[in-house]
């Protein structure tokens, strides 16, 4: 499969591909603390590409991989819609705690933004990352 990075490693500002431009969603204030991007020609629930993170070094907007799995997976809800975040390890740190709590901000983030920008409430939450390579935590 092949992937397309959307938001690089360490950015505040998510973006999202559509046809050939990359269109900025919103301004985070954390930053991302992976690369950012989706399997090309895919759909998921919420009508966009599957989501993937990528745990290695920074990538650009725009770079592509190849990749034939996953290494794993966040489970998520935006919006009230099943949003997870499969998991592409290259190199480099990752801890199971440390990424469960960003991904806890997140979701809080992301309610905020849509209390204020739809003046409603909606589901946003971190169910739990599952890794498919146990050899994978700590790195």
């Amino acid at each position: 499969m092949r992937i397309v990075v959307e938001t690089p490693k360490y950015s505040f500002s998510k973006s999202r591909k559509e046809g050939s431009q990359f269109i900025k969603e919103f301004i985070s204030p954390i930053p991302t603390l992976f690369n950012y991007g989706f399997v090309d020609g895919s759909v998921s629930e919420d009508g966009m590409g599957i989501d993937v993170i990528i745990i290695g070094p920074v990538m650009r907007k725009g770079d592509t991989m190849e990749r034939s799995c996953f290494d794993g997976i966040v489970r998520f809800v935006d919006d009230s819609l099943r949003d997870d975040k499969h998991i592409v390890y290259l190199e480099g740190f990752f801890s199971k705690t440390f990424f469960s709590f960003y991904f806890r901000l997140y979701a809080l983030f992301k309610s905020v933004v849509y209390l204020f920008s739809r003046k409603g409430l909606c589901t946003c939450r971190f169910e739990g990352i599952e890794l498919y390579e146990a050899g994978m935590e700590g790195q």
